[in-house]
């Protein structure tokens, strides 16, 4: 019996839930224009956070819906991991069943416990249950109702000391609650060990995660206390991939029939057997992946561009090109890969069907586009390469700003001839990019005079985030529209902290902020108005709580980061600078060498203990006078009102004047991470970190990443230094070896362009050479081109070899034929298929791999008259 199929899982689970009263909701945009936090949706929650918050009501109480989601911006952001394990994708569909007031804990527990086990035929002996440590009302469902035995229910979780397993929470504040998870046991043999437990299952393969379900019964404050909701929801998701594995039988989302054709047909493309798919598969399953990718992101509209959604596309195009180059594609090859996902997916997404040339046509402008930068930018490379040594962080800005090179291919091709590229250097020339980018969108903002000469009161402090009855002052339309209220929480740029974003609503108007600068006495809301807000008028203000707290957390971070680093470097390190948003912080400060390892781990060491003692942090105004004698830093030149100032104090640590916002005590803070110590010019350094949950994530990651590292390299984890050191070492020796037989000529086989040009046949003034090479392969075919180039002028190759059962085809032609429109590509792309292979390349010279060696000479044939039939056509042109 064939498994199901993907299409029908999806079907049957909106089915499925439709049957028990909910109603179907299409997938939302996968763009989030309504959430100013997000890029793109990048779970099933996103589209109804309104809904679960209580500020929008809809015409149903229940709901089931698959949402495409996409995971590449934001804290989402790792390209280079999508494609290493079988889990992860940058584009995937999230299944959900939703409740809104309606049924809670027992109706989602048994409904999903019945989709499972009867609706999709899994065996309920391999699925086990987590659920929060103290949620007995969940244990008892799973125990006493489902009949699951107590070794398959997991309690985890304790948020009050920062274990937030299986607990779910839209922002640091609003509501949240206890989560209920769903596990697939993929198999006892895969156990490592008794830590090999449901909730473990993104580092141990033995569990798969198969659904989640949150429970949102409560309301968080500021300082953490939980007040049940009026409303209580459940929320659910279950990846479509994920379950598909399950179904189907396979240990790999790529393997399911969600993946598997767009990888079957570029396996067709290029001509590769199934061996070689399989030991080239982190490429294909790049590819793969971000096909589907950037085909969805085009049927939504969006353009490849230097900026926003449009540059996330353009990355992941140049990335699946950039595969394409190591599995041999020199050629356009998207459009294959592309086509096959909007018929895998157009019935049930009809944009993609609907948009179809759309989208194939600008993915093949991109892939062009990409092709001129890579020739120009490998010119360029080439020459730095040459000259051997370190690529300067100023060079590799100027391959990626100049030609749109990205640095993680320049990184790849300079370490290939042993060149290493200065990435901090890079990292700085970009950072002074972006700060030039500030500096100009500030002068772009500036306001008319008599509207900077306004004063606005700002009342965000202690972290208030809303506020009633605030009168306009001043509205200014455009594109930002620019609004100034005589009061507001929202907290404008200003001390390295960025400005809040969030909303102001009037009866007849809002402003989405998506900036908040102070100038002057007046504290501007920049953004995107809807309907008309009018000088008078009386709005609400609602900051972006999440985007506050969490900047809040590195911004009482970054002074506890500043006192530890002059507890171990010394006083001299004081501040020279700083940025915090909600994604991270930036410290600068004076040294003239790098910071040792052992430092920074000291400095981490020392901000965690004080994060751990939750002491309190006091801000307090008062006279300059009074500050100084307390002791409070001040530093890189700010002007400071004497009459009051206001310090913010860590209790018994750490003491500065700052206006900013910040967490009442180190413990919301949760953990600090230093990722990153660089150089930003002479003199000055740079420490970048996170926190809360970024930390977190980045502290799960790179065990993840070592845990796979691990598994791949089949060691325990604090072995790997050692196994990856040995390997290096076998590694420079066989490329020791690998050069030492390069350097003898019996070593390779050098085809005779001089006996091919003897051979040759006339066309008008063109060499046509047409011949078949016993055991050579595609490398000696190409440098027979490159003979012929530097031996002949006018001339076309039509060649072809075999090695080991394997045939390969190449064209090539002197450059001033493929100016006059001769395309060695075209002529490779109709030939190919003869071998049972596919192919491509440039006008001067295209090339192709097959399986079936013995119609080489057919093939060489075909070429050999398409190759003639195209001179004739130049000559009577």
């Amino acid at each position: 019996m064939e498994p199901m199929s993907a299409a029908e899982i999806r079907e049957r689970f909106q089915r499925f839930f439709e049957e028990r009263g909910h109603t179907r909701v299409p997938s939302a945009s996968l763009l989030a224009r309504d959430d100013p936090t997000l890029l793109f949706v990048n779970s099933g929650m996103a589209p109804f956070k309104r809904v679960l918050t209580g500020e929008e009501k809809r015409d149903y109480v229940r709901a089931v819906n698959t949402q495409v989601c996409l995971r590449v911006a934001g804290k989402h952001n790792d390209f280079e991991e999508v494609g290493r394990t079988p889990r992860h994708n940058t584009l995937f569909e999230m299944l959900g069943n939703w409740s809104f007031g309606d049924y809670f804990k027992r109706e989602a527990i048994h409904w999903h416990w019945q989709l499972l086990t009867d609706e999709f035929g899994i065996e309920p002996e391999r699925l086990a249950a987590t659920v929060y440590t103290d949620d007995d009302d969940a244990y008892a469902i799973w125990a006493n109702e489902i009949g699951l035995p107590p070794d398959r229910i997991v309690r985890w979780g304790n948020i009050a000391v920062g274990d937030e397993k299986n607990f779910w929470r839209m922002g640091d504040t609003g509501p949240c609650g206890p989560c209920s998870e769903l596990h697939f046991d993929r198999g006892a043999h895969l156990s490592e060990g008794p830590e090999c437990i449901p909730d473990h299952s993104e580092t141990c393969p033995r569990w798969l995660e198969v659904g989640n379900l949150v429970f949102m019964q409560y309301d968080r404050a500021a300082d953490g206390t939980l007040t049940p909701l009026p409303m209580q929801s459940v929320d659910t998701g279950t990846g479509l991939e994920r379950l598909a594995s399950v179904i189907q039988d396979v240990d790999s989302n790529y393997r399911t029939d969600l993946f598997a054709p767009i990888i079957e047909r570029l396996a067709e493309f290029i001509g590769h057997d199934p061996e070689t798919v399989e030991a080239e598969r982190f490429s294909y399953q790049v590819v793969a992946d971000h096909s589907r990718a950037m085909t969805f992101l085009l049927a939504e509209g969006i353009k490849p561009a230097n900026d926003g959604a449009g540059y996330v596309l353009r990355r992941i195009i140049r990335r699946a090109v950039r595969h394409g180059r190591l599995l041999g594609i020199n050629g356009p090859f998207l459009r294959e890969t592309a086509a096959v996902v909007i018929d895998l997916m157009g019935g049930a997404y009809p944009q993609l069907v609907e948009r179809r040339e759309e989208i194939l046509n600008g993915i093949a402008a991109e892939e062009e586009k990409f092709a001129r930068t890579l020739e120009a930018g490998s010119a360029r490379l080439a020459e730095l390469v040459q000259a051997g040594g370190i690529i300067s962080g100023a060079d590799a800005f100027r391959l990626h700003d100049t030609f749109g090179f990205p640095i993680d291919l320049t990184i790849e091709i300079a370490a290939e001839r042993g060149v290493s590229v200065d990435r901090a250097g890079f990292d700085a020339a970009m950072a002074q990019q972006r700060e030039r980018s500030r500096g100009e969108k500030r002068r772009r903002l500036e306001l008319d005079p008599e509207v900077a000469a306004l004063r606005s009161e700002f009342i965000g402090y202690p972290n208030e985030t809303s506020a009633d009855e605030l009168r306009v002052l001043a509205v200014t339309a455009g594109d930002p529209s620019v609004v100034v209220l005589d009061r507001t929480p929202f907290y404008a740029e200003g001390g390295g902290q960025i400005g809040d974003r969030g909303e102001l609503i009037g009866l007849n108007g809002r402003l989405r902020v998506a900036d908040t600068q102070r100038t002057g006495d007046a504290i501007a809301h920049f953004g995107e108005m809807s309907g008309e807000l009018k000088v008078g008028d009386v709005v609400r203000a609602e900051v972006d709580e999440a985007r506050r707290w969490a900047s809040a957390r590195n911004h009482t971070g970054t002074h506890l980061l500043h006192r530890a680093l002059r507890d171990v470097l010394g006083e001299q390190a004081k501040q020279a600078g700083s940025w915090v948003g909600p994604e991270g912080l930036r410290f600068d400060f004076p040294a003239q060498a790098a910071t040792p390892r052992e430092a920074l781990r000291e400095v981490e060491r020392i901000v965690n203990a004080q994060i751990r003692r939750d002491a309190p942090v006091k801000p307090e105004w008062m006279p300059i006078e009074a500050a100084q004698a307390l002791g409070a830093d001040m530093f890189f030149g700010e002007k400071y009102v004497p009459e009051s100032v206001r310090v913010v104090q860590v209790d018994g640590y750490s003491k500065e004047l700052c206006g900013g916002t910040h967490v009442a005590s180190t413990g919301q803070i949760g953990q600090l991470v230093i990722t990153g110590e660089s150089s930003i010019g002479a003199g000055l350094r740079r420490i970048e970190a996170v926190t809360g949950e970024g930390a977190s994530e980045l502290v799960a990651d790179r065990l993840a990443a070592l845990h796979a590292a691990a598994q791949l390299l089949g060691e325990r984890e604090e072995t790997v230094p050692q196994r990856i050191e040995a390997l290096l070492a076998r590694l420079r020796e066989a490329e020791k070896a690998a050069k030492a037989a390069k350097a003898s000529p019996a070593a390779a086989r050098r085809l005779d362009a001089a006996a091919a040009l003897h051979a040759a046949r006339e066309a008008g003034n063109t060499k046509v050479i047409v011949e078949s090479y016993d055991d050579a392969d595609a490398n000696a075919l190409r440098a027979l081109a490159d003979d012929l180039r530097g031996m002949t002028g006018r001339f076309v190759a039509v060649v072809g070899a075999a090695t080991d059962g394997k045939p390969a085809l190449l064209v090539a032609a002197s450059r001033d034929l493929a100016a006059e429109g001769f395309d060695s590509g075209a002529i490779v792309r109709q030939a190919a298929p003869i071998i049972g292979g596919g192919g491509g390349g440039r006008a001067d010279l295209a090339q192709a791999g097959g399986k079936d060696a013995s119609r080489l000479d057919e093939a060489l044939r075909e070429a050999g008259r398409l190759a003639l039939e195209a001179l004739q056509r130049l000559e009577t042109s």
